[in-house]
């Protein structure tokens, strides 16, 4: 898989790039084309804090946010995410501490997405924006809208470093990167998979994570 990885750079920077791999993989929702990779977004610090310049320039300043919510280990992207919406003055004026939250959710047992009550405080009657590593059908944007909600949270806006879907709930999904900057890009439901119709085998099992080869 690794040889044939592929560089492409974001429209708007040349400072932030993924790597994509070409091949049959399956998420947990559906197949894929391509596997992308921002394992280096997520980890460098240089290349998290040039993503995060990114995004937060997706935003303007008559938005307010108290907490990013971090789905896929994005913790570091949203560290300087926050540190950059800061500088817009985006929090609301019931923030005491007057500097943003950046909190990952839990998944339990049954996959359910949880906050444990130590985190709460950082949810219930918070201006919420939600940040994700890919997004290709939009059930992980739907469930984390679902559990932030019902934790007392109010959800202003959903950020994915790459993405496939324009739109969820009513919310814009502002990313970095999307299908056109891959060419070829194509996401599939399971039972209509042209790769598994030619009885090709799944690689690999990809989330916001990583990969695990099969």
């Amino acid at each position: 898989m690794e040889k044939r990885m592929v560089k492409f750079y974001a429209k708007d920077s040349n400072k932030v790039a993924i790597h994509a791999v070409p091949g049959h993989f399956s998420t947990g929702h559906s197949h894929i084309n391509y596997y992308i990779n921002i394992t280096s977004l997520k980890s460098r610090v240089s290349e998290a804090r040039e993503l995060a310049k990114l995004l937060a320039a997706k935003f303007t300043s008559n938005i307010t946010i108290d907490t990013i919510v971090c789905m896929d280990g994005m913790e570091v992207v949203g560290a300087f995410l926050a540190e950059e919406l800061e500088k817009r003055d985006v929090m609301t004026i019931t923030n005491l501490h007057e500097t943003v939250y950046v909190v990952p959710p839990e998944f339990n047992a049954s996959n359910q997405m949880i906050f444990r009550d130590n985190s709460i405080p950082a949810i219930q009657g918070k201006h919420v924006l939600l940040l994700l590593a890919t997004t290709t059908t939009g059930v992980t944007i739907r469930q984390s809208l679902e559990c932030i909600r019902y934790y007392g949270g109010t959800v202003v806006g959903v950020v994915s470093a790459f993405s496939t879907v324009k739109e969820v709930e009513g919310f814009t999904v502002e990313c970095a990167f999307n299908e056109e900057d891959v060419p070829g890009y194509a996401a599939y439901p399971v039972e209509e998979c042209p790769f598994c119709k030619k009885g090709h085998r799944v690689e690999a099992m990809v989330n916001g994570f990583g990969y695990s080869k099969l």
